[in-house]
């Protein structure tokens, strides 16, 4: 017989290490809202990262997870995580954010109960490791460099570095002939700062599909890995224009939300982006990760600026992917939560020695 679950919300303040700009704005601090599920005897924890570019904030997933609560009361069944699922959908439409919290505080619960770490519970196999990206935000080149620098010497080995930013006069930038001169400098700087270092850049929809071609022969000539959303998600011909002239591998993020849109971007792209965050959760990201490799594209788990509540989830599921940049518990000043352990960015799964996500109060 099932035991009667409680559950309980919280909102968390998470102040960043230092401001994080990317191409639409700056973070300093971000808020997450923890899930709690409590059967009476295990307590598996979530959390949402909300973003207002998918239309949530922490104010709408408080609102939604009364509802959300109810879906899961209704199943009365936490090992039947698809009922589950479809029950939130019936009842709450979007919100995956929200959803994504309630799922991983119940996959966290499901592998407590059964005494076994999230990946073993889809059967994936821990020993092969992945290394996550660490993130380069937007800045003066110097900046960046120095940033860069300071990376490596902690011991990270792939770098993603934000774009989106130019040097050109007003004049320039409203007649459209712009050179992207910010952005070139930008590059140039982190590479030498980082010679050795794996880099992949991040446009988050900043250019038009034109500069994005010509930005592309610049990231190749800095041995650039691959370059992620260039162009506005909206602008499905532009990013068609730009897969098929760019230098170097595209990636898509903003334009990839769900499964339903993998066959949209599949002839368009080399590599889509999985968030837990966009998409509701584990089990919708399992769902993406197959319509990918169906469609023979390459996948990166991705993440918001999130706690380990969240992260620790989307690390269970790095031995499906290509890539990973899960590194947004890295950029917070302070982490009330501890995770997966992610030495230099390492994600080595056969070291995770608690069950479920393996998310725990951090030690004060």
């Amino acid at each position: 017989m099932n035991r009667e679950l409680q559950t309980t919300t919280e909102r968390v303040s998470l102040p960043l290490d230092r401001p994080f700009t990317i191409s639409r704005g700056t973070t300093a601090t971000t808020e997450n809202v923890v899930v709690r599920i409590d059967d009476g005897e295990h307590v598996g924890t979530g959390a949402a990262a909300p973003s207002t570019y998918y239309g949530e904030t922490p104010a709408t997933v408080e609102s939604v997870l009364p509802e959300l609560f109810d879906a899961l009361e209704a199943v009365d069944d936490p090992l039947n995580r698809t009922a589950i699922v479809r029950a939130m959908d019936a009842r709450v439409k979007g919100n995956p954010a929200a959803k994504a919290a309630v799922s991983i505080a119940l996959h966290d619960l499901v592998g407590k109960r059964l005494g076994v770490p999230l990946y073993q519970l889809f059967g994936l196999d821990p020993a092969r490791s992945i290394t996550s990206s660490f993130t380069i935000g937007l800045d003066d080149p110097e900046v960046m460099a120095d940033n860069a620098r300071e990376a490596v010497a902690d011991g990270y080995t792939v770098l993603k570095t934000k774009l989106g930013t130019d040097h050109d006069s007003e004049e320039q930038r409203s007649s459209g002939n712009r050179t992207q001169s910010g952005d070139a400098e930008i590059v140039e700087a982190v590479r030498n700062a980082a010679p050795d270092a794996r880099i992949r850049v991040d446009a988050n929809e900043a250019w038009t599909p034109r500069e994005a071609v010509e930005m592309s022969k610049t990231l190749a000539a800095h041995d650039v890995e691959f370059l992620e959303q260039p162009v506005p998600a909206s602008d499905a011909k532009g990013l068609r224009f730009v897969y098929e002239h760019a230098h170097l591998p595209i990636a898509v993020d903003e334009s990839c939300v769900t499964p339903a849109d993998v066959p949209t971007v599949a002839d368009r792209s080399d590599i889509v982006v999985v968030k837990l965050m966009k998409c509701g959760g584990p089990l919708e990201a399992l769902k993406l990760i197959h319509a990918a490799r169906a469609h023979n594209l390459e996948i990166m788990l991705g993440c918001m600026v999130e706690t380990n509540a969240a992260i620790a989830a989307a690390c269970h599921l790095t031995p499906l992917v290509d890539y990973a940049d899960l590194d947004g518990s890295l950029l917070l000043a302070e982490d009330p939560y501890d995770g997966v352990r992610m030495m230099d960015g390492t994600i080595d799964l056969s070291t995770v020695d608690r069950p479920g996500t393996g998310v725990e109060l951090a030690e004060q």
